[in-house]
């Protein structure tokens, strides 16, 4: 804190907030040598999906059993935003995608799903910022596990919205692992 704060001549306090807020974030890891930038690696990816996929499929759940008429309207409006969008603003793009994610936490009435998602999600944008929306196809297969999503939720049917969900959190897993083995010329499968 010393070091940076006589670096940009600033009090230690605001160095302190934006550590913390780095820390919180999942961007740096304290130790016993003080703070070091957290690597990326697939075994973070996999370790915050996990929770993703379990959280999501509850999320759908619930949703699907306590979703109100005004629920399936913003989640079908914004689905229906998401489906005429292009590649040529990803920012945009991701932001859609995540407003329709949302939209279906808010439906399920559940606190910690929709702070625990949000969190997950703002923790995997601060560490591997390019959006699995980005690969090719991948924006018409998500707006295609969303409206499964949404169908399943209109008819009410937990199982289904679950599973639709783990399946869109699967694929997305699958997405960004493949995306970091590009980033890192490394076979996920171990031949090179």
């Amino acid at each position: 804190e010393a070091t940076l704060a006589d670096m940009f001549g600033i009090s230690r306090t605001p160095i302190r907030e934006a550590l913390t807020r780095l820390e919180q974030d999942g961007l740096v890891l304290r130790t016993d040598r003080g703070l070091v930038v957290w690597e990326r690696s697939p075994e973070e990816i996999l370790d915050i999906y996990d929770v993703r996929v379990l959280l999501a499929g509850l999320g759908a759940r619930l949703a699907a059993e306590r979703r109100t008429v005004l629920d399936l309207i913003r989640i079908r409006t914004r689905l229906e935003t998401l489906s005429q969008m292009g590649l040529d603003d990803l920012a945009a793009l991701m932001e859609t995608n995540r407003s329709v994610l949302r939209s279906i936490w808010k439906a399920s009435r559940s606190k910690p799903i929709e702070e625990t998602m949000d969190r997950l999600s703002h923790q995997i944008t601060a560490r591997y910022p390019v959006t699995t929306l980005s690969v090719p196809g991948r924006l018409e297969e998500t707006v295609e596990e969303h409206t499964n999503m949404l169908r399943a939720i209109e008819a009410q049917d937990g199982d289904a919205a679950a599973a639709a969900s783990v399946h869109h959190f699967t694929r997305t897993r699958a997405t960004r692992l493949a995306m970091w083995a590009a980033s890192q010329k490394v076979d996920l499968e171990g031949r090179g």
